[in-house]
């Protein structure tokens, strides 16, 4: 494990999964700081949920750092981004700072292991999938979705899927793609009932 400094951007209901992409539009001034100073350092953002309201809020212990692989500068200071999952990361401690963005010192996760699903499992998370973009509404590519590595069906449908920010959180801490993805079908089946609206895991 490695321990570094990073710029964090608190977004609720975001999260990033290494070997994933995020795009992020950048309006806010301090994060357009943020993205200002990763461009002009090593490209490096790190992704965290806020756990609760505050100001500034309280941080989840568990993020992914995201690196900037395309940017689009406005005139107007805005950005529109894409970042590429680097690394999971733990925050060891919050910083004070002078910047307007939030820094912490956090330690690197070791990636794991290439991990595959079992056939029983592969196929309950595409059943679950098209039910779920079914009762949502969601037009969906299935053809590019069989395609998919077991990892990158898992954790795409987790980045994207509307859950509230415990979940995500959940999704990201899962220990392993098998307790991911059982926890994504659960996920899917109580959101696809309930709708996103009317319902909230705590």
């Amino acid at each position: 494990m490695t321990a570094t400094r990073l710029s964090i951007f608190p977004l609720g209901g975001a999260i990033l999964f290494p070997g994933m992409h995020l795009p992020l539009h950048i309006f806010e001034p301090r994060y357009r700081a943020l993205v200002g100073d990763a461009l002009a350092r090593d490209r490096r953002i790190g992704m965290i949920q806020p756990r609760g309201e505050g100001d500034p809020p309280p941080l989840f212990e568990t993020g992914c750092v995201g690196r900037i692989i395309d940017v689009e500068a406005h005139e107007d200071g805005r950005y529109d981004i894409v970042l590429e999952g680097v690394s999971l990361f733990r925050v060891d401690r919050e910083l004070v700072v002078t910047t307007s963005f939030r820094q912490v010192d956090a330690t690197l996760l070791p990636a794991p292991e290439a991990e595959t699903l079992a056939l029983g499992m592969r196929a309950s998370i595409e059943i679950e999938s098209r039910r779920f973009a079914d009762a949502h509404g969601y037009a969906v590519d299935w053809e590019a979705v069989t395609r998919l590595d077991d990892e990158s069906l898992v954790n795409g449908i987790a980045q994207i899927a509307p859950f509230d920010i415990a979940s995500k959180q959940a999704l990201l801490e899962a220990p392993a793609l098998d307790v991911r993805a059982e926890l994504l079908i659960q996920l899917m089946q109580f959101f696809g009932r309930h709708g996103q609206d009317d319902a909230t895991l705590q």
